[in-house]
């Protein structure tokens, strides 16, 4: 009696049903844990991600079924959730997952991003959304490759916003166009991000003189409350009205900003830029690591998302960069080209990369708020492009 109940519970256990996919993937999962731990690459996201693929890679646990996620057969790869079969058939991430399938996460996040960001150096010099812009040059060369190498355009489309170094971007945009791909995706864009302090300066020593690098600029006017909360409004209704589509990213951007500059509503201000965007931040990185289960993650589209992730931060701070030169000549030398590299998303670390190899070659110069105006831009630069490729291929 005992040795048969012993053995039917261990035939019932995730021991003996596990595949060797699914080791792989705890295997992986444990690397992403050491890398977020040991080496911190992005351990606020890239820990709960990684705690998200162990979780749903445990035989018989039933915390997330893709499949409820998932277009029947025939039918296009965008929006679809039949909310009662979640309901009767959902574990606890397929419900969390539903904030990232709704795009509610990634736009909390922004909410939180808009509150914690200065926008007073882009609107004290207009022309870094020019070197921001320059910086998606990645998105476009990442989604041609992609379309060359046999992806489909929406496929194409969510692995070129890697390029735009915004997390929550990408995440937003693939859960709408590719969500099979949500996992890759999402891991290589934040390790990426978290590599930029080395994979931008070799590209910012090869393309930049040394005349150019010693450039010391001049300090930015001071830019007005007035200003500020202007901006946040004028850019939040342009930016919606020409790409309805990304309103949910632009607009809790600008919201979480005017926060920030009103100086009205402190404690709202204090929340979205702490409790809110650390609990959001837990279930989206939770949610997006358990999509990556075995059977769809180990598949030769993965390694090509990881290499096509890095050609895509490569070409968006090559396209910063030369931007960057062409301002240098256009304003009689008076731009240091190395802050085009900071056109890419993200913030801050872009602009401190920036500030560290400047200074490395002109000890007095402090390139650091003069950064931040590409990348505050990069953001804005992000969203409006992840909103173009929606009204394209939506």
């Amino acid at each position: 009696m005992f040795v048969e109940s012993f053995s039917k519970l261990v035939n019932m256990s995730g021991f003996v049903n596990m595949t060797w996919q699914q080791l792989v993937m705890m295997f992986i999962s444990a690397i992403l844990i050491y890398l977020a731990i040991k080496k911190q690459y992005e351990p606020l996201l890239l820990l709960p991600i990684a705690f998200g693929m162990m979780l749903t890679n445990l035989p018989l646990s039933e915390l997330m079924h893709m499949e409820l996620f998932t277009p029947p057969a025939g039918h296009e790869a965008g929006f679809h959730i039949i909310f009662q079969e979640v309901v009767e058939k959902g574990g606890l991430l397929d419900f969390l997952y539903l904030g990232v399938k709704l795009g509610i996460y990634p736009s909390l996040i922004f909410l939180g991003v808009g509150a914690m960001t200065d926008f007073g150096p882009l609107i004290a010099r207009p022309s870094s959304l020019f070197m921001g812009a320059g910086a998606q040059f990645g998105i476009a060369m990442a989604f041609m490759i992609a379309l060359g190498l046999g992806f489909d355009a929406q496929e194409a489309g969510s692995i070129g916003i890697i390029g735009g170094a915004d997390g929550p971007t990408a995440i937003f945009l693939t859960s709408k166009l590719a969500p099979h791909l949500l996992a890759p995706i999402a891991v290589a864009a934040y390790s990426y991000m978290a590599l930029i302090p080395l994979i931008q300066p070799p590209f910012m020593k090869l393309l930049t003189t040394n005349k150019e690098r010693v450039v010391k600029m001049e300090q930015l006017r001071p830019v007005s409350k007035l200003e500020k909360i202007c901006f946040a409004v004028v850019v939040a209704v342009l930016v919606i009205l020409l790409l309805p589509s990304v309103a949910p990213l632009i607009g809790m951007l600008m919201l979480g900003n005017l926060f920030r500059e009103s100086g009205v509503v402190a404690r709202l201000s204090d929340t979205v830029q702490n409790a809110l965007i650390n609990i959001v931040t837990i279930f989206l990185g939770v949610t997006v690591g358990a999509t990556a289960v075995g059977e769809n993650f180990l598949a030769p589209s993965t390694i090509k998302i990881i290499v096509l992730g890095l050609v895509a931060f490569m070409f968006s701070t090559i396209g910063g960069l030369l931007i960057g030169k062409l301002m240098y000549v256009l304003t009689g030398c008076k731009i240091n080209p190395l802050i085009g590299s900071a056109g890419v998303s993200a913030v801050p670390m872009a602009a401190r990369v920036s500030q560290i190899v400047g200074q490395k070659y002109n000890p007095a110069n402090y390139l650091l708020m003069h950064a931040m105006g590409p990348n505050v831009a990069g953001v804005i630069g992000s969203a409006v492009a992840a909103g173009t490729l929606l009204a394209q291929f939506l």
